[in-house]
């Protein structure tokens, strides 16, 4: 499989049914539409499927939603029921559960905020079980929340920020949310992916860290992720694609400029863009220009789904209440 950066599985998917010319082995993928969404849940079973897509063996979920871009409060409260179903739908969490929410990402930086951003908007009430020394509550659920930085800001890993967070205060389920990055434009800040399998800080900008796994910290891990930027090569390239798919329809089928096309489509543009614009432009990172509004609205759908899918007595009505 091409080295497209991307930490969306459902792009991990269509890359290796591109490059192999047919399904992954080991997993199922199961497709939902709506009017205006679209979920699609890929489920790793074995090692196999983990090595074809390099994806750790779990579930997870994609929201493509393209209307997120210039959304409205009708919309913005549809995806946030469906995030909060989603979540449930995972099977992590009860009335009872002890969840630490983390925010990852630098807040200075707009498109690695998301994280910071949903941490302040998400209801947090730790504090309260312990003053009032309760173990459950009807109405909310016992909820911590914690936005570590980066290790550029911090000098620790965000790992090791963490796995000393669980020791002290021992949750039972974490929620990572993090700052993504994808294989295709019109993926940005349109689509939410939900996994079960834990998140490596860091991954969007090749700039992996100590994983937020299960294994690395005790506790089951859900990562809620947005893909907020793309490699300029990976821009290229798609824009690249679209030419030749476009310059195909023009083409006579049996000729030879069409057999060229045909060639160009199959070789490996991706790399030889890369070492072509690295000499020029290295590791740049594209993003919207609106980015700032996008982070905001995304902050609050997911901030939104996770107060209803965590807290047993809010509701759609109730969460706008906790927008800050």
């Amino acid at each position: 499989m091409l080295n497209i950066r991307t930490d969306l599985a459902l792009e991990s998917t269509e890359l290796y049914r591109e490059t192999a010319k047919k399904e992954a082995d080991g997993i199922e993928i199961e497709t939902d539409e709506g009017e205006s969404y679209t979920v699609t849940r890929i489920k790793i079973m074995d090692e196999i499927g983990s090595e074809q897509l390099g994806k750790p063996r779990g579930t997870y979920i994609t929201i493509e939603v393209p209307g997120l871009k210039n959304t409205d409060q009708d919309l913005k409260d549809e995806i946030s029921q469906l995030v909060a179903k989603e979540i449930k739908g995972l099977g992590k969490n009860h009335e009872e559960t002890k969840t630490l929410i983390v925010g990852l990402g630098n807040w200075n930086i707009t498109p690695d905020a998301l994280g910071p951003k949903v941490v302040d908007r998400v209801l947090v009430t730790r504090q309260f079980f312990l003053a009032y020394k309760k173990d459950r509550d009807e109405t909310v659920a016992n909820v911590s929340a914690i936005s570590p930085g980066v290790m550029g800001l911090t000098g620790i890993e965000t790992g090791e920020i963490i796995k000393g967070i669980v020791e002290k205060t021992g949750p039972d389920l974490i929620i990572a949310i993090d700052a993504l990055a994808s294989r295709r434009m019109d993926r940005v800040s349109t689509t939410i992916q939900i996994s079960d399998t834990g998140i490596s800080p860091g991954s969007g900008v090749g700039n992996k860290r100590i994983g937020l796994t299960e294994d690395y910290l005790g506790v089951p891990v859900i990562a809620i992720g947005v893909p907020t930027v793309v490699d300029a090569a990976t821009m290229v390239n798609d824009t690249m694609e679209l030419i030749i798919s476009s310059m195909k329809e023009q083409a006579q089928v049996g000729t030879d400029f069409y057999s060229m096309l045909e060639r160009v489509a199959e070789e490996e543009k991706y790399q030889l863009i890369k070492e072509v614009l690295e000499p020029y432009m290295p590791n740049v990172l594209v993003t919207p220009k609106e980015i700032d509004i996008l982070i905001d609205d995304l902050s609050i759908i997911i901030a939104n789904g996770l107060n209803m899918a965590l807290h047993p007595g809010i509701e759609l009505k109730d969460v706008n209440r906790y927008i800050r």
